[in-house]
């Protein structure tokens, strides 16, 4: 399956956070100064976007949370800036704020788009490391990023399932899914590579309890095949092999072991 890797375009079409409506009501001169400063730095801030000048949005971006905070507004602001900083590669920023958004407006319109934000971040550092892999070891590679996406997609897709970020959560859930998946059997050959037989069940163990409806299920039953068998384990290799050969009919495994120079462990399409 593949998926669309491309930032989406910041149309958030959230409805109740418009320009013309904060949260609070204003009580005198001085919230009407602070309301009218706010949302010109704001006008100002969309313009700077709105010709890729993100860099240069992001100071009024922190202004008006700081000026207009509490209000539908500053919500806006928060999720601008959190993908402000993403477009100028300041990752840990942007899921920081993301972060303290989710946390702090539990209720708010803009929830959906805030999960959906966060998952995509996580989701495009982890193709950008796929996308650059050499000669290193992946059975000590950190797969953290892609479990966080994996979070922030699946509680987009539960909570908001309606949402118009929904469809695409879950194209992109099922692409995580697989890469969790095969990045499992991976350390599962690794350790059967390294003689550590029982470390490499438990792995292939792992990838079928966890993902059982994925394509990597088939190497993970052929592992654990040959795993048992250098355990000297003839009765559960041999039940291995009747649960591969039952549920992959067509299968070459046993036959030609794993699929190798095919492809990248982690390409599965």
């Amino acid at each position: 399956m593949k998926v669309q890797t491309h930032s989406h375009p910041l149309k958030l079409a959230l409805g109740a956070l418009s320009l013309a409506v904060l949260s609070a009501c204003s009580t005198g001169p001085k919230d009407e100064e602070l309301r009218g400063s706010a949302e010109k730095l704001y006008a100002d801030a969309r313009e700077l976007m709105d010709n890729g000048n993100w860099g240069s949005a992001i100071k009024p971006l922190e202004r008006v949370e700081s000026r207009a905070g509490g209000s539908l507004l500053a919500q806006q602001a928060q999720l601008d800036l959190a993908y402000a900083y993403w477009k100028t590669q300041e990752k840990a920023q942007a899921l920081a704020t993301l972060d303290r958004f989710i946390r702090l407006n539990p209720s708010s319109p803009g929830l959906d788009y805030a999960l959906y934000l966060r998952g995509l971040i996580n989701f495009q550092a982890e193709t950008g490391f796929l996308s650059t892999l050499g000669g290193q070891n992946m059975a000590e590679r950190d797969q953290q990023a892609t479990r966080d996406a994996h979070q922030s997609f699946k509680q987009l897709v539960e909570q908001f399932p309606d949402s118009r970020y929904a469809a695409d959560a879950r194209l992109r859930l099922d692409h995580i899914v697989n890469v969790l998946a095969e990045y499992e059997v991976h350390v599962a050959r690794h350790y059967l590579r390294k003689g550590a037989y029982l470390a490499s069940v438990n792995r292939a163990q792992l990838a079928l309890t966890t993902y059982p409806q994925t394509p990597a299920a088939e190497d993970a039953l052929f592992v654990m095949m040959q795993a048992y068998d250098r355990l000297g384990q003839a009765m559960l290799r041999d039940d291995a092999r009747r649960v591969l050969e039952r549920n992959f009919p067509q299968s070459e495994l046993v036959r030609n072991g794993f699929r190798a120079a095919e492809k990248p462990w982690w390409q599965l399409w």
